[in-house]
């Protein structure tokens, strides 16, 4: 911690201070705690089991996966056992850990899905090159960017947060530690502070979102040279991750890309992005995808046969 800290500890106010209200979101968040490991491993465990889902695509839903299940933990467990204390209390390396952990695992995300997105151009717009382009090396090496990249971008924003002296309230009026909160609580002006962390994550946003819808629009504009069983296959899929993409980043922008000030909603868009969304994607990717379904059959048939 450093030397120009007086506190060691912070108070979490949680979402709420009414007791009913309080068990309400216990249940709430246990269903979809629950709901994001069950279906994010049954992912994880279909795609690593089954060999009709080797494909490059897979591959990065696999990843997609473990960084919503590691995203979803940084907050859930937490805020859950938190709901059951009258005093919520988080050390302050405690806090940095997970601040740390929030925007490494939610980095991770954003890398995965824009090497979705670039799975599917190649797929779609350059089929007969595709297996040259998206071979394992390549996706392994692609992997292993996403693991240093967000690991800079998660030790950017601690390296930031470090720098900030903290020596009056310890009170964040929030359920969990980010850089809004705790900036508010800092005892120095972070104008500056606060525009570089725009630079980082809110940059990474909003460029990233534009990277993938303009990737998705060239997609779908060059779907128009393909059999209609071709556009039906590729447009469903094109959706699925579409519709990922903007449940993830509506409120990540929201959130990062404004000046230092907090907002009563900013809680409740904070509960959609790191709860709602890792527990949405697994519903997401295999309601509408034939060939995950079709393989979670099989791997489950297997099972009741060998039993």
């Amino acid at each position: 911690m450093p030397e120009n800290n007086s506190v060691t500890e912070f108070v979490l106010l949680g979402l709420t201070q009414d007791p009913l209200r309080q068990k309400l979101v216990v249940f709430i968040f246990l269903v979809f705690y629950g709901g994001t490991i069950v279906g994010n491993t049954l992912i994880i465990v279909t795609i690593t089991f089954s060999p009709t889902l080797g494909s490059p695509m897979y591959f990065f839903l696999f990843y997609l996966s473990l960084s919503d299940s590691c995203f979803s933990t940084t907050m859930a467990p937490r805020l859950i056992v938190d709901s059951f204390s009258a005093k919520k209390v988080i050390s302050y390396n405690e806090c940095m850990i997970q601040v740390f952990a929030l925007h490494f695992f939610g980095s991770l995300e954003i890398f995965v899905l824009i090497f979705m997105a670039a799975d599917r151009y190649v797929a779609i717009c350059k089929p007969l090159r595709y297996p040259t382009i998206m071979r394992r090396q390549v996706c392994l090496i692609l992997i292993v960017f996403a693991w240093i990249g967000s690991f800079v971008h998660g030790t950017t924003q601690i390296i930031l947060l470090l720098r900030l002296p903290f020596c009056g309230p310890n009170l964040i009026d929030h359920y969990c530690c980010d850089l809004q909160p705790l900036m508010k609580l800092a005892c120095m002006d972070t104008y500056v502070v606060n525009l570089l962390f725009v630079c980082n994550s809110g940059a990474l946003c909003s460029f990233s979102f534009i990277v993938l819808m303009i990737s998705y629009i060239v997609i779908l504009h060059s779907l128009r040279n393909h059999s209609a069983e071709g556009r039906k296959k590729a447009l469903s899929t094109c959706t699925s991750h579409i519709i990922v993409a903007v449940l993830l980043f509506g409120p990540c922008i929201f959130i990062y890309t404004r000046p230092p000030t907090t907002l009563p909603i900013d809680k409740m868009v904070a509960v959609f992005y790191t709860i709602g969304t890792p527990f949405l994607n697994p519903l997401v990717y295999t309601l509408r995808n034939a060939e995950v379904k079709n393989a979670m059959r099989r791997l489950w048939y297997i099972k009741t046969m060998t039993e």
